[in-house]
């Protein structure tokens, strides 16, 4: 009957133990879990939305990850009537995308989610994970958002100016959706502008006036600018419209000094024609003109680059008196010339 009894016992202990489970979702080792994506940005065009990220190529605890199984995509809709800054993001059930390797030609891949299932006057939230299998995901990324209205055309008539030392951007107000519509709110501008063409930066704020003058650039340097418009929804911003890319170089018309010291001096090897040597450092070379007594206009005789400030005129004609004088030119294309010095002749 003893035996009987702690038989019975010992199974039921042995039941239990071996029918508990689980009772929370099992843990996957930390060298399968990616790092969470922290680098989630959005654009929107008059399409929709694009969401955009780089794939993590490391595990939590810093392993290598060559590929990813899928992301999962959280999206939250909030009326603009209905936002409460306190309250937590109604995130719903998540879209899952396919994944892939990681890397592509030896670059982090980046991966790229668009959606036109947008409706105005709603603020949108996004996030996404990502996952090496169904049981392996990582933690949220960082959070996005944007309040979509029907953005604003394009600016049209986008025009740039290269001037000295300075671009002129100018374009046409925009005064209607894209849709057709007439735009209620304020529009606004943001020009932005890139050194290569292709990694754009904004320059400032968003402007009201339909002008832009860029004086922080370098004669003979090309930039490239473009201008979208924008509405402002209290602090989120309605992006619209984005013209072509336009590009500029500014030029020097800034011309040097005009040379002093001109000097003429009679030898056995012709007229020497000498003057002060410059401090400028943008001065390229000097320019020597003739004009023949009785003769009211000069003419280019011969130029020389600097360091030299001397010339030598061989062709002189005889019996008539030759008056010189020198223009300084700098290293711009096409060279800016001086005025010409006070004229000198052989004394």
């Amino acid at each position: 009957m003893r035996f009987g009894f702690a038989s019975a016992l010992l199974c039921a202990v042995v039941w239990s133990v071996a029918g508990c489970g689980f009772k929370t979702d099992p843990v996957p080792p930390q060298n399968v879990v990616p790092r969470p994506i922290n680098d989630l940005t959005y654009s929107i065009d008059e399409t929709g939305v694009t969401l955009r990220w780089t794939y993590p190529e490391k595990s939590v605890n810093g392993d290598e990850l060559t590929e990813v199984y899928s992301f999962d995509v959280y999206r939250a809709v909030v009326a603009v009537d209905e936002i409460c800054e306190t309250c937590p993001i109604p995130f719903g059930e998540p879209t899952e995308i396919p994944g892939g390797e990681t890397a592509d030609t030896g670059k982090r891949r980046v991966g790229e989610y668009n959606t036109s299932l947008l409706r105005p006057d709603h603020k949108y939230f996004f996030k996404m994970t990502s996952r090496i299998s169904w049981w392996a995901a990582s933690t949220d990324s960082n959070i996005v958002s944007f309040v979509w209205q029907t953005p604003p055309s394009i600016p049209e008539a986008f025009k740039v100016e290269p001037g000295d030392g300075k671009i002129a951007l100018s374009w046409q107000p925009v005064t209607t959706l894209i849709d057709g519509s007439a735009a209620k709110r304020k529009v606004l501008y943001q020009v932005s502008r890139s050194e290569g063409g292709k990694e754009f930066v904004n320059l400032g704020n968003p402007i009201a006036k339909t002008s832009y003058s860029d004086s922080d650039v370098i004669n003979g340097k090309t930039y490239f600018y473009k201008v979208q418009s924008l509405m402002m929804l209290g602090k989120d911003k309605i992006t619209g419209g984005v013209t072509d890319i336009v590009d500029a170089t500014p030029v020097d018309l800034t011309p040097p000094g005009a040379p002093s010291g001109v000097r003429a001096s009679a030898t056995a090897a012709g007229i020497k024609v000498f003057w002060d040597r410059p401090d400028d450092p943008g001065i390229a070379g000097h320019r020597v003109y003739r004009r023949m007594e009785g003769q009211s206009a000069a003419e280019m005789i011969g130029e020389v680059n600097m360091p030299s400030s001397i010339f030598v005129d061989k062709s002189a004609p005889e019996g008539s008196k030759p008056f010189y004088s020198v223009t300084a030119v700098d290293g711009a294309e096409p060279a800016n010339e001086s005025k010409s010095s006070p004229e000198a002749t052989v004394r």
